[in-house]
């Protein structure tokens, strides 16, 4: 018999309704044996080191909550190397891995059948960092993530169930105290080519959107390749451009099968995947590339698709 392992984070802003409309259902499922896998307080790969160690080959993996929890389900899996669906009901602030699967509620989950998602490996120094399913950014994007650390932020967005505004409107607040603070990238060169002068981002899109409203596309299908673009950020018309740009049509960048960002002097630059972020010092590459193995998920189509 195959079982069903929700994976859930009991401190997060809409645990509530987890446990209201995904968890308290789970039992009532029949023919499989169900599991369940709380996400602790501590750091990213900790928690994925311990999902690792539950996971058995067949099992079907559904992680219910934002793209956090999707993110650790999903490294862990692609990890292990063991043969695991993924499924993923939103319940955070922007959902991408949700929106691009098209899993909204409990009941577009099918778990007869599944798809291939082709993920991002980001690679610093030659070193596997993590997986990334729908999109990644280096740079003043990266950094602005820390915020949802802050107390009083994560306590203002647990007034509202996938109230992403207020994630939007925190964000728009640093933005504007912080954009001409320092250089988010130092200089570099992409795949050996000089980039733009005065770069504050990079970013590589696989999914269908990003932070939620930004639109992608269908790259998470294929085998290798993706979409990415360097910018400079800073300027507010320019990034209200790339933003309209992004939500009427698509994100702007160039189809590529990897990018290998090398800078001129050693840095320290933040990276953020889906999120979750980190700070690498003293770095010389960053590289960003499809793994040959992918992830099986349960993906809900649409009627023409």
């Amino acid at each position: 018999m195959k079982r069903i392992l929700f994976i859930y984070n009991p401190y997060s802003s809409n645990y509530v309704h987890v446990k209201d409309e995904v968890l308290s259902r789970a039992n009532k499922i029949k023919g499989h044996m169900i599991g369940k896998f709380a996400i602790e307080k501590a750091p990213f790969e900790d928690n994925v080191e311990s999902l690792k160690e539950v996971l058995r080959d067949g099992d079907i993996a559904v992680a219910a909550g934002g793209d956090a929890t999707a993110a650790v389900a999903a490294n862990a899996i692609l990890e292990s190397g063991k043969d695991v669906t993924l499924g993923v009901l939103p319940y955070g602030n922007f959902n991408d891995l949700a929106h691009t699967l098209r899993t909204s509620k409990f009941e577009d989950l099918d778990f007869s059948k599944n798809e291939v998602l082709y993920p991002l490996d980001i690679i610093v120094d030659g070193i596997h960092w993590r997986y990334a399913t729908c999109y990644i950014t280096a740079g003043m994007t990266a950094e602005a993530v820390e915020i949802f650390d802050n107390p009083k932020i994560r306590k203002s967005l647990q007034k509202g169930h996938r109230s992403s505004w207020r994630s939007y409107f925190n964000l728009a607040g640093w933005y504007f105290k912080n954009r001409h603070k320092k250089v988010f990238l130092p200089e570099f060169t992409l795949n050996g080519k000089p980039t733009i002068k005065k770069a504050s981002d990079y970013a590589a899109v696989n999914g269908r959107t990003m932070s939620r409203i930004m639109n992608g596309g269908n790259d998470f299908l294929k085998p290798k390749v993706f979409r990415s673009e360097v910018a400079k950020l800073t300027g507010f018309f320019r990034l209200s451009k790339l933003m309209a740009i992004s939500i009427l049509f698509r994100t702007p960048g160039k189809d590529t099968k990897g990018d290998t960002l090398e800078f001129k002097k050693p840095a320290t630059i933040e990276v953020q995947a889906e999120g979750e972020y980190k700070i690498f010092e003293h770095i010389k590459t960053l590289r960003v590339e499809k793994p040959d193995k992918g992830l099986k998920v349960i993906c809900r189509k649409k009627k023409n698709e």
